[in-house]
C-alpha cells in the first residue's frame, strides 16, 4: 500500500519549499506538483518527480478551468501507477492553493482500493500574513491565485478549510498568537515550524464536524478568545441582518446553528470566515420530523437536542462559537442577545431580509 501525504497552503513559495523538504526527507518518495499558471487558458501541467528528477509530465486540458477539476479523476490513476511499481515509500501531493484537499482525500479513499492510503494532510501557514487573512474580507480571485472564474470564496474561508481538514500545520516562523488562533480553529492540529518527522507517520485526521455544529473550544489562549453563545428564543430577522457586519468584525471563524423567527421550519447554519458570513439552510428541525427521519439531521445535533430539548420548541435553538483576536466577548454576547426576538414581539408582521437568499434551497 502506498502512503499518500496531501500538502496544502495558501503561500505557493512556502508550500513548495516544504514539499521539497518532505521529498528530501524520504529515501524513495515521489512528489506530484501542479503548474496552474495556464489555468485560465484551460490547461494545467502535472509533474511527478523523485529526488533524481522528473518521472512523469502531463498537460491536462480542461473545458472548465478549475484546479480541483484538473486534479480529480487523473490523480488517483497516477497514484495507482506509482504504487504498482512498488519502488516508492510515499507520494506527496502538492495541492495548489485553490484545490479542495478534502475532496481529493475522499476520492483517494474511495477509488484507491487497497493500494492507496492517505497518511497525512498537512497545511502550511505563512505566519506573517495569516492573521490579517483570517480576519479580513479579500476574495481569493482578488489575490491573483489561479482559480475558477466563479470561485467567490474569501481568502479567510480557503485558509480555514485548509486548517480544519489538516492533521498538522507548519508555520513559516513561530508565533504564539498564530498558534493559538489556528488551534482555536482546529483544536486537534499538530503545530510545527518544520516538517521534520511528518513522513511515514500516520496523523490523526480531524473528527467529522457536522454543518451547523460548533467545535468545543480550547481555553482562551493569550489574545485569542472564543465566545460560545446560545439562545432558546429565535432571532429577530431584521435586527440580526442589520447587525451581521458588527457581529463578525475582527473575528476569524464562526459556526453554528441559527433559528430565525420568520424561518420557523428551517434549521439554518452560520458560517463566518473573517468578515464574510453565510446563513444557509440545513434542513428541518427534529421537532418537525417523524422519528424514523431523525438520522437525516445528524448525530451531533440529535445528541445535543436530547440534552436540551425544550418542552415547547423542541430542538429549536441558536448556538454559535465565534473566535477572534482580542475579541470583546462581553460586547459580542450583548450584541447577539440584542438580536433575539423579545417575548412581547410578534412574528407575523416582521420582514425577513434573509428570505431572498434562502429561497430555492433543496435541503431536506
Amino acid at each position: 500500500m502506498l502512503p499518500v501525504t496531501l500538502l496544502t497552503g495558501l503561500d505557493e513559495g512556502f508550500r513548495d519549499a516544504i514539499a521539497a523538504n518532505l521529498l528530501a526527507a524520504g529515501p524513495t518518495g515521489v512528489l506530484i506538483e501542479y503548474d496552474v499558471s495556464g489555468l485560465t487558458d484551460g490547461s494545467v501541467v502535472r509533474i511527478a518527480r523523485t529526488a533524481a528528477g522528473i518521472i512523469d509530465r502531463e498537460v491536462i486540458e480542461m473545458a472548465h478551468p478549475c484546479v480541483s477539476c484538473a486534479m480529480r479523476d487523473s490523480l488517483v490513476q497516477l497514484l495507482l501507477s506509482i504504487a504498482a511499481v512498488e519502488r516508492y515509500d510515499v507520494a506527496i501531493v502538492n495541492v495548489p492553493a485553490a484545490g479542495d484537499t478534502r475532496a481529493l482525500a475522499d476520492e483517494i479513499a474511495r477509488d484507491g482500493g487497497s493500494e492507496l492510503r492517505v497518511d497525512a494532510v498537512v497545511t502550511t501557514v505563512d505566519t506573517g500574513s495569516v492573521i490579517a487573512d483570517l480576519t479580513g474580507e479579500q476574495l481569493i480571485r482578488e489575490r491573483g491565485i489561479p482559480t475558477a472564474v466563479e470561485d467567490g470564496r474569501a481568502i479567510a474561508e480557503v485558509i480555514v478549510r485548509q486548517l480544519e481538514y489538516a492533521g498538522a500545520a507548519i508555520l513559516s516562523s513561530d508565533d504564539d498568537t498564530v498558534r493559538g488562533l489556528i488551534r482555536a480553529i482546529n483544536p486537534q492540529l499538530l503545530v510545527k515550524t518544520t516538517p521534520a518527522g511528518l513522513i511515514g507517520v500516520q496523523l490523526k485526521g480531524p473528527d467529522a464536524v457536522e454543518p451547523g455544529s460548533i467545535v468545543a473550544p480550547l481555553a482562551d489562549d493569550g489574545s485569542v478568545r472564543t465566545l460560545v453563545w446560545q439562545s432558546n428564543r429565535p432571532f429577530h430577522p431584521e435586527r440580526l441582518y442589520d447587525a451581521l457586519e458588527d457581529l463578525v468584525a475582527g473575528t476569524a471563524r464562526g459556526r453554528g446553528t441559527v433559528w430565525i423567527a420568520t424561518q420557523h421550519r428551517r434549521r439554518l447554519s452560520w458560517d463566518s470566515f473573517g468578515t464574510n458570513v453565510a446563513i444557509g439552510v440545513l434542513g428541518p428541525w427534529l421537532a418537525d420530523l417523524p422519528a424514523d427521519r431523525w438520522p437525516s439531521v445528524g448525530q451531533q445535533h440529535q445528541a445535543r437536542s436530547a440534552l436540551e430539548w425544550h418542552p415547547e420548541y423542541g430542538d429549536r435553538a441558536s448556538y454559535l462559537s465565534i473566535t477572534g483576536i482580542d475579541l470583546d466577548v462581553r460586547e459580542l454576547r450583548e450584541r447577539l442577545d440584542g438580536c433575539v426576538l423579545r417575548a412581547d414581539e410578534a412574528v407575523h408582521p416582521l420582514t425577513d431580509p434573509f428570505a431572498p437568499y434562502l429561497e430555492g434551497s433543496t435541503a431536506a
